[in-house]
């Protein structure tokens, strides 16, 4: 992945999440994250049985954005991006709620489950770059090392 992504990503707190029901309705909500850099994870902390917590069990795929917690509406920054939901049985899981609650320790007050997104794209946009310039990265196109 991309070091600009990696330090964008690593800098901020908020990120847009949006799921779907089983007839395809988009749903969006908002939340606290950790990412995991090594891992390309995104770690965040709800409950199973809010709206958003029933459509993600049925339908495991997300998309969501990420902009700056500080706007400069002279800079256009921010990224998208799409995954999967990974059971918390999944391996990648492992010390999800750890990790989450390193970098969101006031969340441990909070009652609900840390969930964990699989990256799988995105496309990050930086006019600090250069005006429209889009940095993109695909799990499927990553190399592996």
């Amino acid at each position: 992945m991309n070091e600009i992504i990696i330090h964008f990503l690593s800098q901020q707190t908020c990120a847009t999440i949006c799921c779907s029901d089983e007839q395809g309705k988009p749903y969006c909500f908002n939340c606290f994250y950790a990412f995991n850099k090594e891992e390309t994870l995104v770690y965040f902390k709800s409950s199973a049985e809010t709206r958003h917590g029933q459509m993600m069990q049925k339908n495991k795929h997300v998309s969501g954005t990420v902009l700056p917690d500080k706007i400069n509406k002279l800079i256009i920054k921010g990224l998208q991006l799409e995954g999967v939901i990974l059971d918390e049985d999944h391996p990648l899981s492992k010390n999800a709620e750890a990790k989450y609650h390193l970098k969101n320790p006031m969340a441990l007050a909070m009652p609900g489950e840390v969930w964990t997104v699989q990256l799988n794209a995105i496309k990050m946009t930086d006019s600090t770059l250069g005006f429209g310039k889009k940095i993109c990265w695909n799990r499927s196109e990553a190399v592996l090392v």
